[in-house]
């Protein structure tokens, strides 16, 4: 149904506000990564229609949150960061046996397959210790700033895609979150279509790959998936809460996220 559609795209759009939180992930936690890959790859298709009544309302949904949410978020991250962090890592640790779960029935499991969870494993965690330096806000538009817009956009959006990576994280790499997070409070239409476009057409290139992979090899791809959502554990955890009401805070949160993956899981059984 199409509501269901558009608080799926709630979810994953509260995800990929955050630096760390892979809206990928969120997909799979909501079991529908593979058929979004596959909606997304197949929108230009004879099958449009069917994708794009997929694609929509989620879309929809990613739009509104991120548009309404993005101030809010701000402020979660400013005034209670360990409690969101800890709630996400709920979220991620709840899916992890599910994960395994779906490799032994896609693909039985071969000892192989460590290495494979190994290296998205550290892939991801890698990035834990990258520490972005402050950039400069970009307001205005020139052929470069253009250029560096669109092209970050193209990026975030291969990361968003794949459950683990954050394209807000990658964004933050690049330099251009802040510019990102300012042109969505302030409602920067120019801004936000060029970042947008690069979003698009990342989209499209990256699902394409990702299909064929998940297709063709579907256990080593599925195995790297894990590694990914493994790795992402290292680039989301804050660190210890810093006082007594911020690790109650923690707890419930993270006691929160691990309990609603195991309600949609049981919704989607």
């Amino acid at each position: 149904m199409e509501w269901k559609n558009i608080l799926r795209g709630f979810a994953m759009g509260v995800a990929d506000l955050i630096p760390g939180v892979s809206g990928g992930t969120i997909a799979v936690i909501l079991g529908i990564y593979d058929r979004l890959i596959a909606a997304i790859s197949g929108f230009f298709s004879r099958e449009w229609k069917r994708h794009a009544l997929f694609l929509i309302p989620l879309g929809v949904g990613m739009i509104v949150t991120i548009l309404s949410l993005s101030r809010v978020i701000d402020f979660l991250l400013e005034n209670y960061y360990a409690p969101t962090q800890f709630f996400f890592l709920g979220l991620i640790i709840g899916i992890i046996p599910m994960l395994f779960g779906e490799l032994h029935a896609r693909a039985g499991f071969k000892s192989s397959y460590w290495i494979a969870i190994a290296i998205g494993t550290v892939l991801v965690a890698s990035m834990a210790f990258i520490r972005p330096a402050e950039a400069a806000i970009i307001t205005n538009l020139s052929p470069a700033t253009t250029a560096l817009l669109f092209f970050s956009g193209w990026l975030a959006s291969m990361a968003m895609l794949l459950p683990g990576i954050s394209g807000s994280f990658i964004l933050l790499l690049i330099g251009v979150y802040p510019t990102a997070i300012k042109a969505l409070s302030d409602l920067n239409i120019p801004l936000i279509l060029i970042i947008g476009a690069g979003v698009g057409v990342g989209f499209i290139v990256s699902s394409k790959i990702i299909r064929y992979l998940l297709s063709h090899k579907p256990g080593i791809t599925f195995a790297v998936i894990i590694g990914l959502v493994l790795g992402s554990l290292a680039v989301v955890f804050p660190g210890l809460p810093e006082n007594g009401m911020q690790w109650g805070l923690s707890v419930l949160t993270f006691a929160a996220g691990w309990i609603i993956v195991h309600l949609l899981n049981k919704v989607s059984a």
